[in-house]
């Protein structure tokens, strides 16, 4: 359950967050929600002792702002050895204008546990997502009680290599890639969140091309005067570990992992050289994905995405006619009470709990789209679960109920019934939908594509979803650019057979046109290049 891309688009909302962040050099306030690019060469330093952070004397804890000191003691009481561990320092600080947020991302030896199979690796710690200064210069001060800026650091495990003296440096661009993308999307990320990188990590030949993010092993969460911090870790995985996290959830993916020494052990650390899958390593582990999928379904509840939908209820000389949203050259913008209850209803929709649900987010890199899938399970249970112990709901979801704050469409945009809708998907976008109608809807669950471009979504909704404004008589409705599309369990079998050969993407030739004329539903997969312009 954070919204990046896989790919071509597709990505996760890494838990939405709507906190506006004010800066007063200016900039670093407004929302910014382009999609993340994989990351240029940051603008960071050489790898150089940690000099603005070593301890010189009784007077350190004066010397270092609260919160950054607050993450450096917590490093140092796992290595009390290193005081000043090698560190990735951005030139420009982001609060003066520069690219990457990250202020410092430190870099320490860690012998492992032999005893235990964990072999010796180096490990990555950032600073820059909490809020380390507490003058509102990045982050806005919310209390003592609640997240210090986004209330989390990321960290790294990367296995050492033989003879290898020195830790490499490319994680910490990886981690400023991440970084960016929360930062312009104000979107948190969260344990069981997945990333799809669809690129080695370290730009080798490795298999390890994407990411899942779970508790660091080892750092305990902090309490700083400006609020507490947790430590996310970053774990490589291969592309079908990736796609079994999508298909039922990262967290149980993740433990997993855990049991196969090779695929990074009880601390899940990256092993850039590792060549088999844990399906490879173990084929019984695909049975119990399977056997996951089958009783819980997937706990990914929407991804972003590069997508269009079209109402053709309307004959287009129809001044009135927004058609899609997204489609406009000037698209018609939700008010802001509307963007903030769509995203309430986005974030948590998924979880029957306190837990909010995570959708995902794309991002775009110069000749390969590239970005990250997220989704989120609760600490204790998924969805699937939860609803498996609730027979009076095992077929119930609720787009409302769920939400801290119901669904009530603003009055002055009103819900509108459609009669006819034509989607239109990019190519990793379509891939999703057999997951999103196999693992999702039939289940009695709701699948939510955001566009990464403004404020469309298209939500598919099971009959069993409560609060929905898609109803069985009027199974298309939109309210502003969210659409609604109510399916009903014959129909969503009857699509997953038509929609068999977006399960083999390679074998699908663009563009591709779906359509079921007595539904009056169409959908088109169409190539990157028609996504380019506006007016697509």
């Amino acid at each position: 359950g954070s919204w990046p891309g896989s790919g071509g688009g597709v990505g996760a909302w890494p838990g939405l967050n709507p906190v506006r962040r004010p800066n007063p050099s200016g900039g670093r306030g407004e929302s910014r929600r382009q999609p993340l690019a994989k990351p240029v060469q940051p603008a960071v330093g050489a790898a150089e002792p940690m000099e603005e952070l070593r301890p010189s004397g009784p007077g350190i804890a004066a010397l270092l702002p609260p919160g950054l000191h607050a993450i450096y003691q917590e490093s140092r009481r796992l290595y009390s050895d290193q005081p000043n561990p090698l560190q990735v320092t951005a030139i420009v600080k982001y609060w003066l204008g520069g690219p990457d947020p990250l202020d410092y991302i430190s870099m320490y030896r860690n012998p492992g546990s032999p005893t235990q199979d964990i072999p010796e690796h180096w490990h990555y710690v950032s600073f820059g997502l909490s809020d380390l200064y507490g003058d509102n210069r990045v982050h806005e001060f919310t209390g003592l009680e609640g997240p210090s800026g986004f209330g989390f650091e990321l960290t790294f495990r990367l296995r050492r290599e033989t003879g290898e003296t020195a830790p490499p440096t490319w994680p910490a661009e990886l981690m400023q890639g991440l970084a960016r993308y929360v930062f312009q999307s104000e979107n948190t990320l969260c344990s069981g969140d997945h990333v799809s990188w669809h690129s080695p990590l370290d730009n080798s030949e490795s298999r390890i091309q994407h990411m899942l993010l779970t508790e660091d092993p080892q750092l305990q969460p902090v309490h700083t005067p400006f609020g507490t911090v947790a430590f996310l870790q970053i774990v490589g995985v291969c592309t079908e570990e990736l796609q079994a996290a999508q298909q039922w959830n990262g967290q149980g993916i993740l433990e997993l992992l855990r049991t196969v020494p090779v695929a990074g052990g009880s601390w899940l650390i990256t092993d850039m050289r590792r060549g088999e899958t844990i399906f490879e390593s173990d084929p019984h582990l695909q049975e119990r994905v399977d056997k996951g999928i089958e009783t819980d379904g997937s706990n990914l509840s929407g991804v972003s995405a590069k997508c269009a939908w079209v109402d053709l209820s309307r004959p287009p000389e129809d001044e009135e006619d927004s058609r899609s949203i997204y489609l406009e050259m000037h698209p018609r913008r939700l008010s802001d009470k509307d963007t903030e209850q769509i995203r309430e209803v986005l974030r948590r929709g998924l979880e029957m709990n306190t837990k909010p649900a995570l959708p995902p987010i794309s991002s775009q890199k110069p000749q390969q789209q590239n970005g990250m899938n997220h989704d989120r399970a609760s600490l204790v249970q998924s969805v699937g679960h939860f609803q498996s112990k609730q027979t009076e709901r095992t077929r119930k979801d609720s787009l409302e109920s769920e939400s801290s704050a119901a669904i009530v469409p603003h009055e002055l945009i009103r819900t509108r019934q459609l009669e006819s809708v034509h989607l239109k998907f990019n190519q990793e976008s379509g891939t999703l939908i057999p997951l999103s109608l196999r693992g999702r809807l039939l289940h009695g669950r709701h699948f939510t594509y955001k566009s990464i471009t403004g404020d469309t979504a298209i939500t598919f909704v099971s009959t069993g979803v409560e609060g929905a404004f898609a109803t069985e008589e009027h199974p298309y409705a939109a309210h502003g650019p969210w659409l609604q599309i109510l399916l009903n369990e014959e129909f969503v079998e009857k699509m997953l057979e038509d929609l068999e050969d977006l399960t083999s993407p390679d074998e699908v030739k663009l563009p591709k046109e779906y359509s079921w004329p007595e539904k009056k539903l169409k959908i088109t997969i169409l190539p990157e290049s028609a996504f380019d312009s506006p007016l697509q």
